[in-house]
């Protein structure tokens, strides 16, 4: 039995809510068919000080699809930057894992943060 909150797959629990950002989906009806790298990804990201024992784990990984990783890694960016205000530390954790991640396995961030100096040139 899973706690409120959390999903159930593979005999291990992962955060519902976590899920739904990695996954682009506001309703998770079936968590089984979610590719094994997008659940070791909600792991890391829920639990960001584990980072540094799978960087090569990710570094290594063949991706199903890159486009999904890539954006799951963007949209807990985005989710991040929207929430920092309800909890600083833990957003700001969670959107270093996925800005390390992004630039490990793309080599490139796509959601630059600009600073105000280059705002206003």
């Amino acid at each position: 039995m899973s706690m409120p909150g959390k999903v159930l797959v593979a005999e291990k629990e992962y955060s519902l809510d976590t899920l739904k950002i990695i996954t682009g989906h506001s309703v998770l009806k079936d968590p089984d068919p979610i590719p094994e790298e997008l659940l070791l990804l909600c792991s890391v990201i829920d639990n960001p000080y584990m980072l540094p024992y799978f960087l090569e784990t990710f570094y290594s990984m063949q991706l199903r699809d890159e486009n999904t990783f890539h954006f799951a890694l963007l949209r807990i960016q985005v989710d991040s930057q929207l929430r920092m205000n309800e909890d600083i530390q833990k957003h700001q954790h969670r959107m270093y894992a996925a800005r390390t991640l992004e630039k490990l396995l793309f080599n490139e961030l796509l959601l630059e943060t600009l600073s105000v100096q280059d705002v206003m040139e």
